[in-house]
């Protein structure tokens, strides 16, 4: 493939995330997500949500919430055995907790302060975020987007899938990959935009993941239904598409 030829697929694909994006608000609406009352409520939903459902999620901070607990200097000093206790029931709740102590480590270097955070430049604040053990690339990007209000884009199973179906990407498309392209697309000339672009378009494909474009989707019915490829569902599932 020449070089003309991978630019206007580019291009292509580029236009292609720019019509979704406008597709899926138009049909959702604004998303406003993280839904949290701080930054680091963000950051706390953001390690405990792995591998469990929002809804798990939701009990646990209310809880620490009504315990006074939301705090990262509380929460720093609280022993890991209690904190395991009060996340209990947002799943695998030892190792959660451990994760959140890990962070709680990393972040005691800037004295707790968020905005120091903020004044180190996104690749290098990923870079460290990465190295914390159990931090991975989209609870490091979700903490750098919604905590931090630093432009990155967060791709999870939902944006896999629908954009693999869609024929946006390859099964094999790295998470970077999909990442970078993405970025590229939905970027603008006002950061703040490019901001709520990122935030709205990882929101608006979850709800297309939780609605639609489920493992076994429901094509029929989908906002997207006219554009998408559909690449590899099984007939059985599109057949009324």
């Amino acid at each position: 493939m020449n070089s003309k030829t991978t630019y206007r697929e580019s291009k292509k694909k580029k236009n292609l995330i720019l019509k979704v994006y406008n597709t899926l608000y138009g049909y959702f609406g604004k998303q406003n997500w993280w839904p949290a009352e701080t930054p680091f409520e963000v950051i706390v939903g953001a390690i405990l949500t792995q591998q469990t459902s929002w809804k798990n999620v939701e009990k646990v901070i209310l809880r620490l919430k009504e315990h006074g607990l939301l705090e990262p200097r509380t929460l720093y000093n609280l022993d890991i055995q209690e904190l395991s206790n009060y996340i209990k029931e947002s799943g695998f709740y030892r190792l959660k907790a451990q994760r959140l102590k890990n962070f709680l480590d990393f972040f005691k270097k800037y004295n707790f302060e968020l905005l120091d955070l903020t004044h180190i430049e996104i690749e290098n604040l990923r870079n460290e975020l990465l190295n914390i053990k159990g931090v991975g690339k989209e609870t490091a990007d979700s903490i750098i987007l919604y905590a931090l209000e630093k432009p990155i884009f967060v791709v999870d199973n939902y944006t896999k899938r629908f954009a693999v179906r869609f024929g946006i990407l390859e099964n094999m498309s790295s998470y970077d990959e999909i990442r970078l392209l993405f970025e590229d697309a939905l970027k603008s000339e006002n950061e703040k935009e490019t901001l709520i672009r990122f935030k709205e378009m990882h929101a608006l494909i979850v709800e297309l993941g939780k609605n639609f474009c489920k493992k076994e989707p429901n094509c029929s019915a989908c906002p997207l239904g006219n554009l998408c490829l559909k690449k590899g569902v099984e007939n059985e599932y599109s057949k009324n598409s």
